[in-house]
């Protein structure tokens, strides 16, 4: 089955919205309503629809299948609930929808108030339909809330302690033979500190107006060939060798960032702590 055109879906949230004297205004928000953000068929449509009352769309779910035939549904708020955490229905609702032919749609229920205050507080959002002219007038939508932010030097000591302190962990994983230690602390404390210096270079190089997206998934297309190259390198495979090979490549990518953000920044490098953990790894033979 063929992926519905953009055009289509988009005149199906409309004509439900026109429809539906209980849906009030309608917007989009997330990538889709992103300038900067590549464009392709595997966006998600985040929808919000600002309605008078959540609860029939949450008592009777069969209006969703106006959308199309309906493959798979996950209602985040109502499992958050079953966890324990509080959430007020009356308020806000998410049906997250993923359709036989790959559309997916992640639509919000909000009430009146709750729509307002966030439009109103999200930067990334198009209005598709106000019935009742109560959405103020938007700018021009803009990633900003998302840009890498400058670090202060106590967050940039902060990361750069954590990530050689954290290496003998990982070290202590490998040497005892436990791969789930291992590969945690290495996912957890290595690659997370590499990943804040890098989503830092990057901002460096755009005046910090610039994101590195979810997940750091514009990382291949702002980071040079070279440091791209390497980075790519800095995923280990479920073994031993492997993992110490990605170790010392992610220890080099770290400390040539590190270095230009500190030079560019004014900020000291810890050079003493990089010298003395690169030598206790090699002492315990994790490198070479």
């Amino acid at each position: 089955m063929l992926m519905r055109a953009e055009k289509m879906v988009y005149e199906i949230i409309l004509s439900t919205t026109i429809k539906d004297p209980r849906i009030r205004a309608v917007y989009l928000n997330g990538s889709r309503a992103n300038p900067k953000a590549p464009q392709d068929r595997f966006q998600d449509y985040d929808i919000v629809f600002m309605v008078e009352d959540t609860k029939p769309f949450i008592d009777d779910k069969e209006w969703l299948h106006t959308f199309g035939d309906l493959y798979l549904l996950q209602e985040p708020d109502k499992l958050d609930r079953g966890l324990g955490y509080d959430r007020d229905f009356s308020k806000s609702y998410a049906y997250l929808m993923l359709f036989s032919d790959g559309v997916r749609i992640d639509l919000q229920l909000k009430n009146i108030e709750e729509g307002l205050g966030h439009f109103q507080s999200e930067k990334l959002k198009i209005k598709i339909l106000d019935k009742d002219n109560i959405l103020p007038k938007s700018e021009t939508p803009t990633d900003q809330d998302y840009w890498v932010r400058k670090p202060h030097q106590g967050e940039f000591e902060s990361a750069t302690d954590n990530f050689y302190w954290c290496l003998q962990n990982v070290a202590k994983g490998i040497l005892r033979r436990e791969l789930p230690y291992a590969m945690g602390m290495y996912y957890d404390t290595t690659l997370k500190s590499l990943h804040k210096m890098m989503d830092w270079w990057l901002g460096m190089q755009h005046n910090f107006q610039v994101s590195a997206g979810k997940y750091g998934k514009y990382y291949e297309h702002y980071l040079s060939k070279e440091y791209w190259a390497l980075y790519k390198d800095c995923y280990p495979a479920g073994d031993y060798d492997s993992i110490r090979e990605a170790l010392l490549i992610a220890c080099h990518l770290f400390k040539e960032l590190g270095e230009e953000v500190a030079t560019a920044l004014g900020y000291p490098y810890p050079r003493q702590h990089e010298v003395r953990m690169m030598k206790y790894l090699r002492k315990e033979k994790i490198i070479r």
